[in-house]
Parts: structure tokens; C-alpha cells; sequence
């Protein structure tokens, strides 16, 4: 027989120390790591085997002394475990002697693997439970025969009920860290969704930021999620060795994607060296963000609306105070027309009164213009719709316009689709709708350039095409170019109700009109409007 072994700790030191240890509530690799180590080191022997019973399997650890190492083993079912359980203690001091039935059937129960591959001589399995719960198995092995002794089982024995309590508590104590750092992160994830005024990318990146404290290795954890090609990221702590990841489904849409990666490799524990708790937090984490981003869009969209309701509400109420206004001023400003051209009419007028009259004509006549598109405006005078041709419209209103644009070295070209339909709308509207967008286009070339004026069919639509190489608008501009009173000309050239009075029309067709422009290279404008009229039958309309 060798002789006792002098321990380097006592047992109440070591089962002191392995107490604290479990207090810490360290992932599940370390403390193993630790404890498997220490407990080698007690023993004096050459291979631990800790077999941690999971519920439908049982995960199984090696450590070794030389080499000093601990690595994961291949499970096994928990009834294996509780079959090599129902022998309670089993050692021997020689594995070989067959005679040794029930160690016999342990042995041959556990998997082939370098740590139980008939090389130990010695070996012995000790249960470790908690009341009537097994937590698993403690087995120590050893080369040498005659390794153990019967007075030492007992201490061995105290020790795996040790290492039980020591398990249970540092799995309760990592699983309130765990669920503390969950519970952490989702707080932070709805602080960070609901901040008022935050956009969404500085939504999302707070939530990125947010991840690696969550998980089980903060210090070599980075995070990033990619929403619709863009990338929220932390700072990247090395190269990626494990990731898990979930999609972000909106409205059942796939938009992106979040990802946890570790830097360093770390030995399997559930989903890779990820618990399933974390696959389940990872997934929660794709819901929020789904839902953040849905927030964010719906608060988009009700603004927009807001934004189109205000405007609409602006329209009625300008076009109201349009309407009395000119109604107020129609009398007098004809009285005061009417007055200027009879007294011009008066013999041996004088040439500077004869001039002033002229100028009070002008003016009068230029403000009953700004009046009637006020009452367009207002839509004081309904639509007289019948069948129109939009080529002969275009035709006709160029007719007065082409040789301003000569006079100004402006190159006009007019692309007139054939065969094209008619549409159900008021030819003067309409008519008017296309001169004022080709004054706007001649205004914008003050040093000449090239205007195109095209129609087409555009599947149930008839479409209008203005397009010029001017001086082109920003996109404030742009924004604004249907506000009434908004221009962008000097005082006395523009009363800013131009493009008001064209929506309005197109509007009031069934039609709509975009612009696109960029400063420079012009502007290109499109009229669409229905081929039947969206309010009456077609075939009623004379």
C-alpha cells in the first residue's frame, strides 16, 4: 500500500474555499475550471470527471493534472446517470479484475473517451445530491492500483455533497446575475425606444450598446444590428471567434439582423458557448427593435399626415380670406379701372397725366389678375368638364409663348404622343395649369436654355411633361412650392399663387403633380391626370 497522502489544505479549508467560490456566481466554465483544478490538486490525482445532471442530459466536464486542463466531454442521457446513481458509492482499486460487477457496469456505461478508456486502474464514483435531488456524479481517477483507501471514502464522500451544494448555489447565483442582467438590458432598451425626440439610427445604436453587458463575457463581447443595409455597432473588442444572431421581422418583413459575437473561443455550454437564456434574450431583443422601429415609422407617417392636415387646414383658411378679399375688392378696383379709361379718353389730355392714367390702368389690371386667381384659388368658379384633347391644349397655349422663348434664346421642343386620349376636364383650367408651369420654366432661364414639353399615356393616366435646364430648386425650396404667397421672385414679378392655383386644379381633376429639381441642372415637372373622370361617368359628360 503507498503511504497517506498529506493533504495541501484541510477539508474544511478546501470546502471553505470551494463555498466562496460558488458565492461568486461566475459563468459555468470558470467556476469549473477553479474548482475542478483545486480539487485535483487535493486529491493527488490524475483525472476528475464532475457530471452535472441538466434535466434532459447530463453534461459531463475531464480535468486532468498533467496536463493541467479542463474540457468538455460527450453527455449523456440522464438515464445513464441514474443508472451508474442506483449503485450509489463504487471504487476499486484495480478496474481490470472483471469480478468487480457493478463498478464494471459503471464503467461500461460511460462513453469512450480519453478520460475513461480502461487506462485508470483506479477509479471511484461518488453521488452528489441535495435531499432527495442528484445533481450529478463526482468521479476521481487514477493510473496507479491501490490508489484509494477505505478510511479516505468517507472524506471523498463529504466532499461531492460539498461540491453538490456548491453547484446548486453557483447555478442560482449565476441565474440571478443572469436574470439581472437581462431584466438590465430590456430596462435600458425601453428607456432608450421611448426617449422622446430620438431618431432611429440613435435608437438603434443605444440598443447595440446596450448588449454586451448582457451577456456572459461582457469584457470580450461586441454587438452590432444591421437594419435595411445600415450597421449599428460596438466597439469591436477582437476577432470573431463565437456569434449568435436573430432576425428583425416588421410586419413579418426580414429588415435586419442582431448580432452578439465573442472574441475569444470559450467551451460549448448550450446554443455553442451561449446559454439558452441568451438565445432566448437575443430573440426578445429582435422583437423590441422590431417594434421600436415600427414606433418610429408610425410616428413618422402621423406627422406626415399632421403635417398634410395643417397644410390642408391652411389651404381652406387661406382660400376663405381669399375669396372675401376679393370679393371686397372687386368694386372698387373696376370703379377705379373704369374711371382711368374714361378719363384717358378726354380731349388735349396732357402726355404725363395720359402717362399716369396708363400706369393706374396697368396696375389695375394687374391686381384684378392676382383677384381672379384668388377666386381660382378659392375655387369660387366650379370646373366646366368635357372631353379634352391635351395635345391641341398644348398646341394652343405655346402658340402665344413661342416667341417670348425665342426673344429669350430659350430652345423649345414639344414631343406630342398620337393617338392620345382624350381626358374628362375644364379646357381653361387645364390650359391654364400648362401656362403657368412653362412661365415658371421661361423665368427659371434667364440666360436661355432648352425647354421640353411632351405628353404620353401612362397606363390609366394621361401625363404632362415640363421639362427645363434653369437654375433649378433646393430642397426647401421644394417643399414649399405649393404654399399660397410663397415665391421665390423679386417684389412686383411673382404673387407666389401660381403653383397654389395649378395643385388646386390638378386636385380637383383627380390628378396629381410632381416636381423634380435639383440646383443647376433644372427642374422636370409631371401632370398626371385620369382619363375618365373620377367623380362622373364619362359617358355623361356632353
Amino acid at each position: 500500500m503507498p503511504p497517506k497522502k498529506k493533504m495541501s489544505k484541510s477539508f474544511h479549508e478546501l470546502s471553505h474555499w470551494i463555498l466562496l467560490c460558488a458565492n461568486r456566481g461566475r459563468p459555468n466554465i470558470d467556476f469549473l475550471i477553479e474548482i475542478a483544478g483545486e480539487l485535483i490538486s487535493f486529491l493527488e490525482c490524475d483525472s476528475l470527471e464532475i457530471w452535472l445532471n441538466e434535466g434532459s442530459r447530463c453534461s459531463r466536464w475531464g480535468g486532468t493534472r498533467k496536463p493541467r486542463r479542463l474540457y468538455r466531454m460527450t453527455d449523456v442521457s440522464t438515464s445513464v446517470l441514474q443508472s451508474i446513481l442506483e449503485g450509489g458509492i463504487v471504487w476499486t482499486n484495480d478496474a481490470g479484475n472483471t469480478a468487480a460487477g457493478q463498478l464494471e457496469k459503471a464503467r461500461t456505461m460511460m462513453p469512450d473517451d480519453e478520460c475513461s478508456n480502461g487506462q485508470f486502474l483506479s477509479l471511484a464514483c461518488f453521488p452528489t445530491t441535495i435531499g432527495d435531488d442528484d445533481t450529478g456524479l463526482m468521479v476521481i481517477k487514477n493510473k496507479q492500483r491501490d490508489f484509494f483507501r477505505e478510511e479516505t471514502l468517507t472524506l471523498y464522500e463529504d466532499l461531492a455533497q460539498i461540491l453538490a451544494i456548491a453547484v446548486t448555489f453557483q447555478r442560482v447565483r449565476l441565474a440571478q446575475r443572469e436574470r439581472v442582467k437581462e431584466l438590465t438590458c430590456l430596462y435600458k432598451i425601453g428607456k432608450a425606444s421611448s426617449a422622446p425626440g430620438d431618431g432611429i439610427d440613435i435608437i438603434l445604436q443605444r440598443i447595440a450598446d446596450c448588449l454586451p453587458p448582457a451577456w456572459q463575457y461582457p469584457e470580450l463581447t461586441w454587438a452590432r444590428i444591421v437594419i435595411d443595409g445600415k450597421t449599428y455597432s460596438t466597439k469591436e473588442n477582437g476577432k470573431k471567434r463565437h456569434s449568435m444572431r436573430t432576425d428583425v421581422l416588421v410586419g413579418g418583413k426580414r429588415r435586419g439582423v442582431i448580432e452578439v459575437i465573442y472574441a475569444e473561443e470559450k467551451p460549448d455550454i448550450d446554443e455553442g458557448p451561449f446559454l439558452q437564456e441568451e438565445r432566448k434574450l437575443i430573440d426578445l431583443i429582435g422583437r423590441e427593435v422590431a417594434i421600436a422601429i415600427e414606433q418610429k415609422e408610425a410616428e413618422a407617417d402621423r406627422s406626415r399626415l399632421q403635417e398634410q392636415l395643417r397644410h390642408a387646414d391652411r389651404l381652406a383658411t387661406i382660400g376663405q380670406l381669399a375669396a372675401g378679399v376679393a370679393h371686397e375688392l372687386n368694386e372698387p378696383l373696376g370703379s377705379s379701372l373704369g374711371f382711368a379709361q374714361l378719363a384717358r379718353k378726354h380731349p388735349d389730355l396732357p402726355a404725363q397725366v395720359d402717362e399716369d392714367l396708363q400706369r393706374i390702368e396697368a396696375s389695375s389690371l394687374h391686381a384684378r389678375e392676382v383677384i381672379r386667381k384668388l377666386m381660382l384659388f378659392a375655387r369660387q368658379a366650379p370646373p366646366a368638364k368635357t372631353r379634352v384633347n391635351l395635345n391641341r391644349v398644348v398646341e394652343d397655349g405655346i402658340f402665344f409663348l413661342e416667341a417670348r422663348c425665342a426673344k429669350m434664346d430659350i430652345k423649345l421642343e414639344c414631343l406630342l404622343a398620337p393617338d392620345l386620349p382624350e381626358i374628362v376636364a375644364d379646357p381653361a383650367q387645364i390650359n391654364q395649369v400648362l401656362i403657368n408651369l412653362v412661365v415658371n420654366s421661361i423665368q427659371a432661364m434667364p440666360d436661355g436654355g432648352e425647354l421640353t414639353i411632351r405628353t404620353a399615356k401612362t397606363g390609366e393616366d394621361i401625363s404632362l411633361f415640363i421639362s427645363d435646364t434653369g437654375i433649378g430648386m433646393s430642397r426647401d425650396v421644394m417643399q414649399k412650392i405649393f404654399d399660397p404667397f410663397f415665391t421665390t421672385k423679386d417684389i412686383g414679378e411673382g404673387t407666389g399663387l401660381g403653383l397654389a392655383v395649378v395643385h388646386g386644379i390638378v386636385i380637383s381633376h383627380g390628378g396629381l403633380i410632381k416636381f423634380d429639381s435639383e440646383i443647376g441642372h433644372g427642374t422636370k415637372c409631371e401632370v398626371k391626370l385620369p382619363i375618365t373622370d373620377p367623380n362622373n361617368d364619362a359617358e355623361e359628360i356632353k
